[in-house]
């Protein structure tokens, strides 16, 4: 869903997860209505507030993933292959 409003992985849009102090008090369900009445189409699903409500009822206020294991993203640009063709492996 890479550009599209409904990317929840991009941070500004995921900074919704923390509810300003009227809505601290709410259940997720409340939230998600008043989300989908502001944003329509473009709310979060009900199991995406649910989410971030736990988690902000844990403590975890934050907006960027944790580290995950595994390989990371790797690209290939021109750059990068002239620099290995110049590498000596020698």
């Amino acid at each position: 869903m890479s550009g599209d409003a409904r990317d929840f992985n991009n941070m500004e849009t995921r900074a919704v997860k923390f509810p300003p102090p009227p809505l601290q008090d709410k259940a997720a369900k409340e939230i998600h209505i008043i989300l989908t009445e502001k944003l329509g189409k473009l709310a979060p699903s009900y199991p995406t507030v649910k989410n971030w409500v736990a988690e902000f009822k844990r403590g975890d206020f934050s907006t960027s993933d944790a580290p995950r294991p595994g390989r990371p993203k790797t690209v290939t640009t021109p750059e990068i292959i002239d620099q290995i063709h110049e590498q000596d492996f020698g």
